[in-house]
């Protein structure tokens, strides 16, 4: 199993930044893509970036140039980095992992853009 812990997420101005992180129970060694998606209210769930093993990044092509995702293996932890935050990132923002042909999701955390 894989049990993933979000933090950093809270209420901030449109233009400003917020750094999420994610924390996993076993080592990131084994996990080749781990990924950050979020929901916003009456949405669809949706991908917002994903990062390989070897450090691969991919975005949304609505935040690229403004997150950076980033993982860490040796500490079992996959951040994302939010800068120029606007309002229509404000959403419910969830880890995921897939190991052993199983995917794991974080318990979420709120990101709030206020105008």
């Amino acid at each position: 199993q894989l049990q993933l812990v979000e933090s950093g997420g809270g209420l901030v101005q449109a233009g400003g930044s917020l750094r999420l992180s994610c924390k996993g129970s076993r080592s990131f060694f084994g996990i080749n893509a781990m990924g950050w998606y979020r929901q916003a209210p009456g949405k669809q769930r949706e991908l917002v970036a994903s990062i390989t093993r070897g450090g691969s990044a991919n975005y949304a092509e609505s935040v690229k140039g403004r997150f950076t995702i980033s993982r860490d293996n040796a500490k079992n932890t996959v951040d994302l980095q939010m800068n120029s935050l606007k309002p229509e990132d404000t959403a419910v923002y969830y880890c995921n992992g897939n190991y052993l042909y199983t995917d794991y999701w974080g318990q979420g955390t709120q990101v709030t853009v206020s105008s």
